[in-house]
C-alpha cells in the first residue's frame, strides 16, 4: 500500500487513501468525544462538527497527494501514493465546498441558533437570522465590491463571480492564519524550552492558580446570581409570569441552587443581584436562558482549569521531591482515572528515571527541533517572492527537482504532511491562547455548542489558506502543474491584486513573530496601564518573586489540597475526584520551597506588611453584626473607621509634640503622645481606647 508497482493502476493508491480517511475520521471522533458528550449533544451541533474537522483534515491528506500525482507517466513508481486528475479535481469540489459552506453560512447559523435561548425551534432560528444578519451583509456588500472591480477589469463570466467568491475567502482566511501562525511558531518552542524546567514550571502553575481561583469564585457567583432570579421567578404565581409557567418551571428544574453550598466569605458577605423585571416576557426568558446556559459552562470551564492546576502541581511537585529518594510514586489512582493513569509497568525508579531524565531532556530536544522548524517556515515565508530555489521548506520537500523522474516521491510526501500539520497546529494552538474570543474556551466533556461550533470554523476557515500558501513554497514549475493550483490558485491570481497580495503578504509573519518573540504585547498593555502592579521596592525584581503573585497561588492550593478551601466540594464535581483536598485520589505531598526562600519570604512580607500598617492602630474588638445595629449606630461606625483608617501624612506627625495641653483639661508632659496612641482625632466622635463608639 505504500509502494505503487510500474503500471497504470492506483489500485495501492486508492486503497491507502481510503484507510487515510478512515483513521483520520476515527480521530475526529476522539476529539469530539473528548470535548462534546456524545450521547447529549444534538445532532445539529455533532454532524456540521464533524465534517468542519474532517474535511480540512483530508485536505492535508489530499495536499501531498497532488503534488505526487503530477509524475511523467513513464516512471509512475516514483510518485508514492498519487491518483487520477479527475479523481483529485472531484476530492477538491468536494472538500473545498463543503467546507467554504460550512465556514460562512451553516456553522455561524447553527453557533448562534445553539446559543439563542429559545424554546421553539422558530424563534431560535429567527434570533440567529438576526444575530447573523450584519455578518451576512458584510460579506456580501466586499462580494458585490470585489465582482465589480473583477468584472470591469476582466469582463463578466462565471469564472469571474467564481473567483470573487473564492478571492475574499482565502485573503480573510490568509490574514487570519498568518497571525495566529506567527504567534504560535513562537509560542509552541517557548512553552516546550519552559516546560523543560521542573521548578520554572511549578512556579508558573503557582502564578497561574490565583488568577483561575478568582475567576472560578466569580463565575460560581455569577451563576448563583443568574439561579437566584430563577428562584424568585418560579415563586410568582400571577401576573405575566403565569404566561410561562412551563418554561420557568423547567429552568428552576435545571438549576441546583441550594443554601448549604459552601461560599466564600466576599460571597456570604454579598446579596445575590436579583434584577427581575415587573413584567416578564419572552425575550427576558430567552436572555436568562442563554445567560444561565454560559454561565453553567463558563463555571465548569474555569472548575475544570483549577482542577487541572491542582493535578500539575502535585505531580510537578512529587517528582521535584523525587531527587532525593530516586522514585516517583503518585499512589492509587481513582476508579475514574483514564486507563494509562490506573495501569502502568514502570516501577518508581523507572519512573523517576523517566519523569525527572529523560522528559525535560525529551522536552529540551523538541523544543530545540521545533524552532528550527520555526526558522524554517519564517524563512520560507520571507524568501518566497525573491527565488524559491533557496526555500527550506522546498528542499526537503523536493528530492530531485532536476530530474526526469517525478518531482516527488513517497519521503517528500511524508515531509509535506508534517510540515502542513506543524504550520495548521501553530495557528490552531494560537486560538486557545490569545483571549480575544468572547470566552470561549474547549472544556472537556463541557464544551458549549456554540464554542464547539466556533473553534469547528475557525477550523475549516484557516486550513485551504494555509495548504495553498505551503504549496507557493515550492518552485512554480511544480505547483501550477497540480489540480489544487488549477482549481484554487488561478482563480485567486486572476487580477494583480490577488496575485501580489498572495506574494507579499505572507511576508507580514515577521509582525506576530516578533510581537510574542519580544513580549510587545506585555510592554503595551503595561504602557496602557493593564501590566502587572509591583511594589516599590520590588521593582527591580524582574521575575516576580516577591511580588505575591505565585506566594497567594502556592498557599491556595495547599489549602485546597488540605481540605480547607474556601470553596469546598462543588456540587456536579463529585466523579472527578474522590477526595476533595486529592486530585485524582492520588496521595497529595505539602507543596512547598526550600527553607531559605521561605524564611526570605516571611522576612519580606512581614516587614512591608508592617510598614504599611499605620502608626497608631486601634486595638480591634468584635463588633456588632449587621442586622444588631440601629441606623445612628451603623453610622457612627461608619465615620469611626473613615478617621481610624487614614494614615497621618508625615509633615504633620511631629506638628503637636511640642504642645501642651493645660492642667485643667487634664494634660500632662507626655499627652500628646497619649492622646495620638488611645484615642486621636476620633475621640472627638466619642471614640475610646477600647474601640467603642459614644453618640
Amino acid at each position: 500500500m505504500i509502494a505503487v508497482t510500474a503500471n497504470s493502476s492506483p489500485v495501492g493508491s486508492e486503497i491507502f487513501s481510503l484507510i487515510s480517511l478512515l483513521v483520520i475520521s476515527l480521530a475526529v471522533l476522539l476529539i469530539l468525544r473528548h470535548y462534546l458528550p456524545l450521547r447529549t449533544t444534538p445532532a445539529y451541533l455533532l454532524v456540521p462538527i464533524f465534517f468542519a474537522l474532517g474535511l480540512p483534515a483530508s485536505i492535508v491528506l489530499l495536499v501531498p497527494i497532488d503534488l505526487a500525482s503530477n509524475a511523467r507517466e513513464e516512471d509512475e513508481a516514483t510518485r508514492g501514493i498519487w491518483l487520477p486528475d479527475r479523481v483529485l479535481l472531484v476530492s477538491w469540489r468536494i472538500c473545498y465546498w463543503l467546507t467554504f459552506a460550512l465556514t460562512w453560512f451553516i456553522l455561524p447559523i447553527l453557533a448562534e441558533y445553539a446559543d439563542a435561548g429559545y424554546r421553539d425551534p422558530k424563534g431560535r432560528i429567527l434570533f440567529s437570522l438576526r444575530a447573523n444578519a450584519k455578518y451576512q451583509v458584510m460579506l456580501l456588500g466586499s462580494a458585490i465590491a470585489m465582482g465589480i472591480y473583477v468584472t470591469v477589469s476582466y469582463g463578466f463570466d462565471t469564472n469571474s463571480l467564481k473567483s470573487v467568491v473564492m478571492a475574499l475567502a482565502y485573503v480573510w482566511g490568509l490574514v487570519l492564519a498568518i497571525y495566529l501562525m506567527g504567534h504560535g511558531l513562537v509560542a509552541i518552542p517557548r512553552r516546550l524550552f519552559r516546560n523543560a524546567s521542573l521548578s520554572g514550571r511549578l512556579r508558573r502553575i503557582q502564578s497561574s492558580a490565583a488568577k483561575v481561583h478568582e475567576k472560578m469564585e466569580d463565575a460560581i457567583q455569577n451563576l448563583e446570581d443568574l439561579e437566584a432570579q430563577v428562584v424568585e421567578l418560579s415563586q410568582r404565581k400571577t401576573g405575566s409570569a403565569k404566561n410561562f409557567k412551563d418554561w420557568i418551571d423547567e429552568l428552576a428544574e435545571d438549576s441546583h441552587l441550594q443554601e448549604s453550598r459552601p461560599r466564600t466569605l466576599s460571597r456570604r458577605l454579598s446579596n445575590p443581584r436579583i434584577t427581575v423585571p415587573n413584567v416578564v416576557t419572552e425575550r427576558y426568558l430567552a436572555d436568562l436562558s442563554r445567560q444561565l446556559d454560559r454561565a453553567r459552562h463558563t463555571r465548569a470551564r474555569y472548575v475544570e482549569e483549577w482542577d487541572q492546576i491542582l493535578y500539575d502541581a502535585v505531580e510537578t511537585q512529587v517528582i521535584l521531591d523525587s531527587a532525593a529518594s530516586k522514585r516517583v510514586e503518585f499512589g492509587q489512582a481513582s476508579p475514574s482515572a483514564s486507563i494509562f493513569d490506573r495501569y502502568t509497568i514502570l516501577t518508581p525508579y523507572t519512573r523517576y528515571l523517566y519523569k525527572y531524565w529523560f522528559m525535560p531532556y525529551m522536552t529540551m530536544f523538541l523544543g530545540f527541533f521545533f524552532s528550527l522548524a520555526s526558522f524554517c517556515i519564517v524563512w520560507s515565508e520571507i524568501i518566497k517572492p525573491v527565488n524559491e530555489n533557496v526555500s527550506i521548506i522546498a528542499i526537503t520537500v523536493v528530492h530531485h527537482p532536476e530530474s526526469d523522474r517525478g518531482a516527488i516521491g513517497f519521503a517528500g510526501q511524508v515531509i509535506a504532511s508534517f510540515w502542513i500539520i506543524y504550520m495548521c497546529a501553530a495557528a490552531l494552538t494560537s486560538l486557545t491562547e490569545v483571549k480575544v474570543w468572547r470566552g470561549r474556551a474547549l472544556v472537556k466533556r463541557n464544551t458549549h455548542g456554540e464554542s464547539a461550533m466556533w473553534y469547528a470554523m475557525q477550523v475549516a476557515k484557516l486550513t485551504a489558506p494555509l495548504s495553498f500558501n505551503f504549496v507557493t513554497f515550492l518552485h512554480p514549475s511544480i505547483y501550477e502543474s497540480t489540480v489544487f493550483y488549477k482549481f484554487l490558485g488561478q482563480l485567486i491570481k486572476l487580477s494583480d491584486i490577488g496575485t501580489w497580495f498572495d506574494a507579499l503578504f505572507p511576508m507580514f509573519i515577521l509582525v506576530p513573530v516578533c510581537a510574542t518573540l519580544f513580549n510587545l504585547y506585555g510592554k503595551v498593555k503595561s504602557c496602557i496601564g493593564y501590566g502587572g502592579v509591583i511594589d516599590d521596592e520590588d521593582e527591580e525584581n524582574v521575575t516576580g518573586y516577591g511580588t505575591g503573585t505565585w506566594r497567594e497561588g502556592r498557599d491556595l492550593i495547599e489549602r485546597e489540597l488540605n481540605g480547607h478551601s474556601s470553596l469546598g466540594r462543588l456540587p456536579g464535581n463529585a466523579d472527578r475526584h474522590s477526595v476533595p483536598n486529592n486530585p485524582n485520589n492520588r496521595t497529595a505531598p505539602s507543596i512547598s520551597v526550600p527553607p531559605s526562600e521561605r524564611a526570605r519570604s516571611l522576612g519580606q512580607s512581614s516587614s512591608s506588611t508592617a510598614a504599611s500598617r499605620p502608626r497608631s492602630e486601634p486595638q480591634q474588638r468584635p463588633a456588632k453584626e449587621p442586622e444588631d445595629e440601629n441606623f445612628f449606630e451603623g453610622f457612627a461606625h461608619r465615620v469611626k473607621n473613615t478617621f481610624d483608617t487614614v494614615q497621618t501624612p508625615k509633615w504633620l506627625q511631629n506638628v503637636g509634640d511640642g504642645m501642651k495641653r493645660p492642667k485643667w483639661m487634664g494634660g500632662n508632659e507626655n499627652d500628646g503622645e497619649s492622646s495620638r496612641r488611645e484615642g486621636g482625632f476620633t475621640s472627638l466622635f466619642g471614640g475610646q481606647p477600647e474601640g467603642r463608639v459614644r453618640l
